[in-house]
């Protein structure tokens, strides 16, 4: 009787299927939604802007308020935010020139 029930926890052990966590990440992205579509540009301290990766597959800008220590996700689509990466690409340009 012994041998009996202990094939038959065996074969139960062998049928159910045991999986571990699951390797691929969920994504680990900043900004929870698009963001705002302005910042007024004499509030922002920083801006960073991070390409996807493996981790989080959108594109995110971050900025820094001044004044605190409040980050903000600008939306990359909106026209404030495109314009404003371009002024700030451009300003750099200049300024790595005359360096």
């Amino acid at each position: 009787m012994k041998i009996i029930a202990a094939m038959v926890i065996l074969g139960c052990l062998l049928v159910v299927e045991v999986t571990g966590q699951a390797r691929v990440p969920k994504g680990r992205c900043f900004c929870a939604d698009k963001g705002v579509n302005m910042i007024p540009p004499k509030l922002i301290e920083k801006v960073e802007i991070i390409p996807p990766s493996s981790s989080c597959k959108t594109h995110e800008i971050v900025v820094t308020l001044k004044n605190s220590t409040e980050q903000k996700c600008l939306n990359p689509e909106s026209k404030f935010t495109q314009k404003y990466i371009m002024k700030a690409v451009k300003k750099r340009s200049l300024q790595n020139e005359i360096a």
